[in-house]
């Protein structure tokens, strides 16, 4: 064979049909990119120190492919072949989010790049939930659901061929690289059809609405394509104007000086014409516009704070709108550090180290305290972008476009190994992918100053 592709060349290729997929299946999506880039635009322009940080630190040019999809499947042969199929353009899962916690009926991983040049070039990312028929009470509707779920095959003959040669010959031609992203594409594409007649697919929706949505179609459509905003408030405050309906609150922390892990929103999910089995018409809501705002990593340590924070923020802002909301957050959040120097001090937040163009300059220094170095010039310590998603913010962005339900009986019940078997290996440990990004680039720094 001749020279494969890259895995990233073929993620990105994919990462882009895919979003004009979406674009041509959802109008009100190219509407949401549309201000997104505009007010990402505004906000470089009016923070030209933003600018150049994002410049010296290799995200401007990632800032505008960055999409994280998500989509649901029904069974651990779905799972473990999107895990093989992830492989081919150089994503894998990583992190395990337990969401029966708050009451939806799944766990899932992301499938993402690891490595800092993936990153850079394009950190497409799928949010991928397993259904969990067990945690479903009736013993009729989960056989029914199994039932059906077996009969179908959510992936095109071709792509499991693709698949396969991916696997065997050790990757794609370029040939071979635009049929399997045409193959694999296939996978997440919108069906107005459903699989059953309508009365099962009631019967289904009445228990949660989220189990119609994985069990009744051909395929777990791609439900939502997010784009990344420098500003979420400002995206959040025009998304009217715009002629979208945006949820109540930003899931996540609130707006603060030095951004922290992830902040989502939404515009609600359409109701889309469906015809049932039989012909029955009606109706499906199941995609919608999400956007998201990130910020930087944090440690183990700062991840205890952030959640019981965020616990307390939960039982104070219930039902609030969103202005209450962030105001009581930001109260709340108050505690929480808000300057870059402060969250490093405390082993809050993960960062990598860089020597400073004096600390290339300098020659075999005997300092090797990293905090000196940095007030002397010769270090600089920049945040690590956080690329993964929280359960609670899932849950959030779920529940309110798809009718705000949830059913405590589902909650308690992670489980992580059953995960890990569905999917047919071990997830990453998100935070041990920061530690070693950071820990590389302390070495590599104290290395190059001979200390």
């Amino acid at each position: 064979m001749t020279s494969p592709v890259s895995h990233h060349e073929i993620r990105d290729r994919f990462s882009r049909a895919m979003s004009a997929m979406y674009q041509a299946e959802v109008p009100q999506y190219e509407t949401l990119l549309e201000l997104v880039a505009e007010v990402n635009r505004e906000t470089l322009a009016r923070d030209p120190e933003l600018a150049a940080r994002l410049e010296a630190h290799d995200e401007m040019n990632r800032l505008g492919v960055e999409r994280h999809g998500a989509i649901r499947v029904g069974t651990a042969e779905e799972l473990a072949m999107l895990r093989r199929l992830f492989a081919v353009m150089g994503m894998y899962p990583v992190g395990y989010y337990d969401l029966s916690e708050a009451g939806v009926p799944v766990h899932s991983t992301a499938f993402r790049p690891i490595d800092d040049e993936a990153l850079a070039r394009n950190p497409f990312r799928v949010f991928t939930s397993l259904l969990r028929l067990e945690l479903i009470e009736s013993a009729e509707l989960r056989k029914r659901a199994a039932g059906i779920l077996a009969k179908r095959d959510i992936f095109t003959p071709g792509a499991r061929e693709l698949i396969e040669l991916s696997e065997r010959q050790g990757g794609l031609t370029d040939e071979q690289a635009d049929r399997f992203v045409a193959e694999a594409l296939e996978t997440f594409r919108w069906h107005h059809d459903a699989t059953v007649d309508l009365e099962t697919y009631e019967a289904l929706h009445a228990e949660h609405r989220l189990i119609a949505d994985v069990v009744c179609f051909r395929g777990p459509h791609i439900n939502h394509l997010t784009p990344r905003t420098l500003d979420i408030d400002e995206v959040q405050r025009r998304m009217p104007t715009a002629g979208m309906n945006p949820k109540e609150v930003i899931e996540g922390p609130p707006r603060r000086a030095c951004p922290i892990l992830l902040r989502q929103t939404s515009f609600k999910a359409l109701e889309e014409p469906t015809r049932f089995a039989g012909e029955r018409q009606g109706t499906h809501t199941a995609r919608f516009g999400e956007i998201e705002q990130r910020g930087v990593a944090l440690t183990a340590e700062g991840r205890a704070l952030y959640d019981r924070l965020l616990a307390e923020s939960r039982r104070r802002t219930n039902g609030l709108p969103n202005a209450e909301h962030q105001r009581v957050l930001a109260e709340v959040f108050a505690e929480f550090p808000d300057t870059e120097d402060e969250l490093r001090r405390q082993g809050l937040a993960f960062f990598e180290y860089r020597l400073t163009e004096a600390g290339h300059e300098a020659g075999p220094v005997a300092e090797t305290e990293l905090e000196t170095l940095i007030e002397q010039g010769l270090v600089s310590a920049r945040p690590i972008t956080y690329e993964d998603f929280l359960p609670v913010s899932a849950a959030g962005i779920f529940q309110s476009n798809l009718g705000g339900g949830s059913n405590d009986a589902y909650a308690g019940h992670a489980n992580r190994e059953a995960f890990e078997a569905a999917l047919g290996a071990e997830v990453t440990d998100e935070l041990a992918l920061y530690g070693e990004r950071e820990r590389a680039s302390r070495e590599a720094v104290l290395e190059a100053l001979d200390v």
